[in-house]
């Protein structure tokens, strides 16, 4: 089954937690903190690969949690970093956040790898917290929560050359007679349900990877029928090849067609329609194409499109359609990836913490509060004192005082609230 869209979720690793250590020597009856650090969590990372060519196995398997940290042990033994968990990817994958639908990352190139989610780091242990007045802290940090998102994965097929025309018009056929592609055939009034990429050499140094677009029909650019899965599939590629049944023997006009064609895809892309475009006119071979291809010439060639008849049963007329094709990608720019709209970790340090004020109360909430409470064990003195003097030095308890807070207030941060105390 071919797959092109998919939703899954997504887990970094949680950091080790730090350990709380004491050395306990024979001779060393009170010794210091030797609390070890906690390992950082396992990130998600994706990787493009050329093995694979559809998203199905993620139709059985939605959620993706890379390893935990181990947490920090005593003698400062750190613990050991999570693995990363690696998820493998179609190239052509573009990964789009499921709550904006903005891309994160556009996987066009073999071997290409992008973090999506990042490991928690790991926790301090005890041995960082000593001082001159607290030598034996009876604290260390917790280690982070592992980052998590919601994804969309779509798989845009990567070619150069794009067939496009209504069902049953004979793409599948010249997709075959042209590379080494195999797509199934048939004299069926339906669609056929899934691309096919096929590389086409003309010569030794000539050559390209053409694809054969599901059929399109009207109303494809709201979704009727398959459309609006499949249309994705035309927007990597450089250049477009009308397929049209020129002999009018299913009693359809060719103009019409194209212009139909031609139609759906400016509805859903202007970026389509401006791709450059030739046509080839199939079924020559059947008798009154002949009438055909001199009106569809005179109608479409002032507009500045090539129209090359061909007869895809009979393999003729293909020469002079494919040395046009690597005259013109030789003078096409390669497509560009997809603009990347979403930046996730810079969008998480851009407001470390806001705060909001709800009726008499106040709310800090953001990223930064997030991670700080992941590292605070608040049933502990010591690593309460420890969470205060970060407020402050992060500029939280000012920021509360501009926005109006008072000695009494209450101020909630994440699950838990406090009385501000100034």
């Amino acid at each position: 089954m071919f797959v092109d869209y998919v939703k899954i979720h997504v887990r970094a690793g949680d950091g080790g937690d730090g350990s709380v250590s004491f050395r306990r020597e024979k001779y060393i009856p009170n010794g210091g903190p030797d609390g070890g650090d906690g390992g950082d969590g396992g990130s998600i990372l994706f990787e493009a690969s050329e093995d694979l060519h559809t998203l199905m196995d993620f139709r059985f398997k939605k959620k993706f949690i890379a390893e935990r940290g181990e947490d920090g042990k005593g003698q400062k033994r750190f613990g050991r970093r999570g693995q990363d968990l690696i998820i493998k990817v179609p190239v052509g994958t573009v990964i789009r956040d499921e709550e904006t639908g903005l891309v994160i990352a556009d996987l066009n190139t073999k071997g290409e790898k992008r973090i999506i989610a990042r490991g928690g780091r790991g926790g301090k242990g005890n041995v960082h917290f000593a001082t001159a007045t607290r030598q034996a802290p009876k604290f260390a940090r917790q280690g982070q929560k592992g980052q998590e998102r919601s994804l969309i994965l779509e798989l845009k097929s990567i070619a150069d050359v794009g067939l496009v025309g209504f069902p049953n018009v004979g793409k599948s056929t010249i997709l075959s007679i042209l590379s080494a592609a195999r797509p199934k055939i048939a004299d069926y009034h339906f669609t056929t349900l899934k691309p096919s990429l096929g590389v086409v050499r003309v010569r030794e140094d000539a050559s390209f990877v053409m694809a054969d677009i599901p059929g399109i029909i009207e109303g494809a650019h709201e979704g009727v029928g398959l459309g609006l899965k499949f249309l994705r599939h035309i927007e990597r590629t450089r250049l477009l090849l009308h397929v049209i049944d020129v002999s009018g023997l299913e009693g359809r006009d060719p103009i019409e067609d194209f212009e139909s064609i031609r139609g759906e895809l400016q509805k859903y892309s202007e970026k389509l329609v401006d791709k450059p475009q030739l046509i080839a006119a199939n079924k020559m071979d059947i008798p009154g194409a002949e009438d055909n291809i001199e009106r569809l010439k005179a109608q479409l060639e002032p507009q500045g499109y090539k129209v090359f008849p061909v007869s895809a049963a009979q393999n003729k007329g293909f020469k002079p359609l494919l040395d046009e094709i690597i005259r013109m990608l030789s003078q096409i720019p390669e497509p560009e990836s997809f603009e990347e709209e979403l930046d996730i970790f810079e969008q998480e340090e851009e407001i470390p913490f806001e705060i909001n004020k709800e009726g008499d109360e106040f709310v800090v909430s953001g990223p930064m509060m997030d991670r700080l409470f992941t590292m605070i064990n608040l049933d502990n003195y010591d690593s309460l004192q420890y969470f205060q003097r970060v407020l402050r030095k992060h500029g939280v308890i000012d920021a509360l005082r501009e926005a109006g807070v008072k000695d009494g207030d209450t101020v909630h941060i994440k699950d838990f609230s406090f009385d501000f105390i100034d």
